[in-house]
């Protein structure tokens, strides 16, 4: 199936059905993998078990810039080739990816407090991850805030783009200036830094995360086509008692 097929909401919806029962059994079970690795990962030399921490706050982090990826990706959608669905994706996806977000800056607080003796530092990746929530927070108000779904999709999706700035900001922040967090250990030149017995849960946690992500996202945009067309409905009944 095309992305041009699913630009049919029925379409979509069929295929939502048939995909949501095997998205959610496979993030259940790639979760549960992944807590109980995490749990089986050796204490660090430094860090003690404060380090797994790591196993959470890392896929959120990562998630929550992935998110807003998807709700560019989304708004390009929307200003440039007006997909049906591309409003709706990005509708769906802004409080999943706040939800990751606030993940990432609570569970980062709680591993910052024995390893830096503070909860919160105003340092440039903390202070970029905070823009982040909070953008993600305006883009849910504008959304209720503007009845028109036509209008609320175009300035979210000019607002998404703009916002999209902070998504190099938020990954360079810790090589551009110094900051208390270590530079990237996964992602980077000449291979992953952690050892096995860490990188192994992490990435299985955070093909769990995502996986999340996508069953969520997948059944929150069902929800809001059904929504919509129930909105629909409620204007035609209006309109035809009006003109009675």
């Amino acid at each position: 199936m095309t992305l041009t097929e699913l630009a049919n909401p029925t379409r979509f919806l069929t295929l939502a059905g048939r995909l949501l029962p095997w998205l959610a059994g496979a993030t259940a079970l790639l979760l549960t993998v992944g807590l109980v690795q995490s749990m089986l990962a050796p204490d660090d030399y430094q860090q003690g078990a404060t380090v797994k921490i790591m196993f959470v706050h890392v896929p959120n982090a990562w998630l929550s810039m992935f998110v807003w990826g998807v709700m560019s990706v989304a708004a390009l959608g929307t200003l440039v080739w007006r997909h049906p669905l591309a409003d709706v994706a990005a509708k769906t996806a802004a409080p999943i990816g706040a939800a990751f977000t606030f993940l990432a800056l609570l569970t980062g607080s709680l591993w910052g407090r024995p390893m830096w003796g503070t909860y919160w530092e105003w340092d440039a990746r903390l202070t970029s991850m905070l823009i982040l929530f909070l953008m993600y927070l305006g883009l849910i108000a504008l959304w209720r805030a503007v009845e028109d779904p036509s209008r609320a999709a175009r300035a979210a999706a000019v607002l998404t783009l703009v916002g999209a700035i902070n998504l190099p900001i938020i990954k360079f922040s810790v090589d551009w200036w110094n900051t208390l967090h270590q530079p990237a250990s996964v992602v980077r030149m000449g291979g992953p830094a952690l050892d096995q017995s860490f990188l192994i849960p992490l990435l299985v946690m955070a093909l769990g995360f995502s996986l999340l992500f996508l069953t969520l996202h997948v059944a929150a945009m069902r929800n809001e086509i059904l929504r919509r067309r129930v909105r629909t409905l409620q204007m035609l009944q209006a309109s035809r008692a009006e003109a009675a």
